[in-house]
């Protein structure tokens, strides 16, 4: 099953491996042909005990015998050069088709998988497939030509005694076979253990400040000795029942060392047709050359079980159903229909959950004009990002249809849905660059004027011009920037987009009220003629929208501007009036 899986990419490297295989096969079979010359030496050795030694015969035999080892040294010596460029680029391959399938998973993906686990199986599991490939690969292949070659040389000298090895074989396999099956599913436990340690780990990491503001630091410990005790108990049986694997491959191999010359000595004894002295000597050098494979492969194979366990992690990674392919939809339909946007936002029955069977949205329904500035407030839980969510289509509808100026969005690719839609969400997102680079992202053709006009509209002037290189300071998760600061950068991100539509969660939620009030009035600029989104718990930042959506419970029971919903005294008078109550 493995090898199946594996076969795409071995065929980007089938001359290697082609080439590979030969040489395996040419190095086993100098192995196997070098007891056939030591025989010759011994049967010399034998004469002259008796008679005169030929030394020419025992020099030439000797000189062959060195030149098969060599040989055989210099096939194995470019056979591991070739099938480590072979796995290594496997490697790299199969991170590249895991960090695609990234990018092509459903968002519902993420809500229910732990980011550490998904990392432990783009690194940990990836490493532990491809480093058993490496080395025990080559081993498990070579150990298997040169077994059969021994088999066939043994029986083709002395079938006996071909047996009594055989017998003395199979039985360390029996023995091995039985402490495999046992083995493997500890070890698909020990991979998932290491995926859930990893998970809290990146947890406990990203969440320290939580965790010593509430002094849970114990708990937290606690919980990762637990699945830290988990994972060294499966980690010490699985490793256990594999390591006796070894053991009774040298085991079976002494023994057949033993069975070959008293059962030997027995059958040359009694004259038995072709078991001399120099058969016997050849014989126990082939006993050790077909021992000596079986216990690698053991070992190979002990070293192989963690890889097989990660592998199907791996290829259940990457059979995870996929968002459909829409990007070779008609574009000369829908995305001509985008490419004069106006801004016109239908919601029509819309129905949506994120667990089956438990709804959200029930039945929501609405209409936006373009260039209106909509807000959409509500108690927490009533599905306010949901809405955006679902008109980004980063989930799909239950139910319902969503239409941009009378284009339904699932006719529409996602890459150009997005090229239309500018996002400010309430998790704030950086990653480690300059702030250039994180303002500007994806944003093509973004001159030094129209940065630094963006970064004074929302307030940023004043902390670039602390930095030691203004705009090209370098910044990451370890910097000293607040989460105000950051979010000030994801504002200005989606500013230089200047897309037709524009939707704002919660975008002031990490600010002070001073730059709440930069904020709002670059916002009402930004707006201006655009359609746009606002999600807002600080409802006084929304008293100027033109429409505002009431939700509670996934559907919208409230509509219109501020005034009018003031004087119905309803869900939205009781949400504004509840935030000045003190004051």
């Amino acid at each position: 099953m493995l090898l199946k899986r594996l076969l795409p990419w071995l065929k980007l490297y089938r001359f290697r491996v082609v080439t590979a295989v030969i040489l395996a096969f040419l190095s086993s079979a100098l192995t196997v042909v070098l007891p056939v010359m030591i025989k010759r030496i011994a049967e010399e050795i034998q004469k002259g005990l008796s008679d005169t030694m030929d030394i020419s015969q025992i020099v030439k035999a000797s000189v062959i015998s060195l030149l098969l080892i060599l040989v055989s040294f210099a096939f194995s010596y470019i056979l591991d050069r070739l099938l480590v460029g072979v796995t290594v680029g496997i490697s790299k391959s199969l991170r590249e088709q895991m960090g695609e399938k990234v990018d092509r998973i459903p968002i519902s993906y993420y809500d229910t998988v732990p980011y550490g686990d998904i990392l432990s199986r783009l690194t940990h599991d990836v490493d532990t497939l491809t480093g058993a490939l490496s080395g025990n690969m080559v081993t498990i292949f070579t150990s298997a030509v040169q077994v059969a070659g021994c088999l066939i040389m043994m029986f083709f000298l002395n079938w006996c005694l071909a047996i009594c090895v055989v017998v003395s074989a199979i039985l360390g396999i029996v023995i091995s076979t039985s402490l495999s099956a046992k083995s493997k599913p500890r070890f698909k436990a020990q991979q998932r253990g290491i995926g859930e340690l990893n998970g809290l780990i990146e947890e406990s990491l990203s969440g320290q400040l939580v965790i010593k503001a509430f002094n849970c630091e114990e708990d937290v410990q606690g919980e990762f000795d637990s699945k830290n005790k988990e994972l060294y108990d499966t980690a010490w049986r699985s490793q256990f029942l594999s390591s006796l694997m070894i053991p009774v491959m040298q085991f079976s191999g002494n023994l057949s060392y033993v069975i070959v010359c008293v059962f030997g000595a027995v059958l040359a004894m009694r004259g038995f047709a072709g078991t001399t002295v120099p058969v016997i000597i050849s014989f126990i050098l082939y006993a050790r050359l077909f021992s000596t494979p079986l216990t690698q492969i053991s070992h190979a194979y002990r070293m192989v079980m963690p890889s097989l366990a990660a592998a199907e992690r791996i290829f259940a990674f990457l059979d995870i159903d996929e968002m459909e392919n829409d990007d070779n939809k008609d574009e000369d339909k829908e995305s001509h229909a985008l490419s004069n946007i106006k801004g016109d936002v239908s919601f029509t029955n819309i129905r949506f959950g994120y667990v089956e069977e438990i709804p959200i949205i029930h039945n929501f329904s609405a209409e936006v004009k373009a260039g209106q500035k909509v807000a959409i407030v509500g108690p927490t839980g009533a599905g306010k990002s949901t809405m955006i969510n679902l008109l980004m289509r980063f989930y799909e509808l239950w139910g319902g249809s969503i239409s941009i100026d009378g284009v339904p969005i699932n006719s529409i690719p996602r890459s150009e849905l997005h090229s239309k839609i500018s996002m400010v969400l309430q998790d704030t997102w950086t990653f480690e660059g300059s702030i250039r680079e994180n303002v500007v992202y994806n944003t093509p053709g973004v001159t030094d004027e129209k940065l630094k006009k963006v970064i004074e509209d929302v307030g940023l002037t004043y902390f670039v011009d602390t930095l030691p290189d203004g705009v090209d300071t370098i910044i990451s998760e370890s910097s000293s920037i607040s989460a105000g600061q950051k979010q000030l950068l994801t504002i200005a991100r989606a500013m230089l987009e200047n897309h037709p539509i524009l939707i704002l969660d919660e975008a002031t939620s990490s600010v002070d009220t001073r730059l709440e009030k930069i904020i709002q009035s670059a916002i009402d600029k930004l707006t201006s003629g655009r359609t746009s989104f606002v999600i807002a718990h600080r409802l006084s930042t929304i008293r100027n929208a033109d429409v505002i959506f009431v939700m509670k419970d996934g559907d919208v029971v409230e509509t219109g501007d501020h005034d009018t919903l003031m004087q119905k005294g309803g869900l939205y008078a009781n949400l504004y009036n509840s935030q000045f109550e003190r004051t």
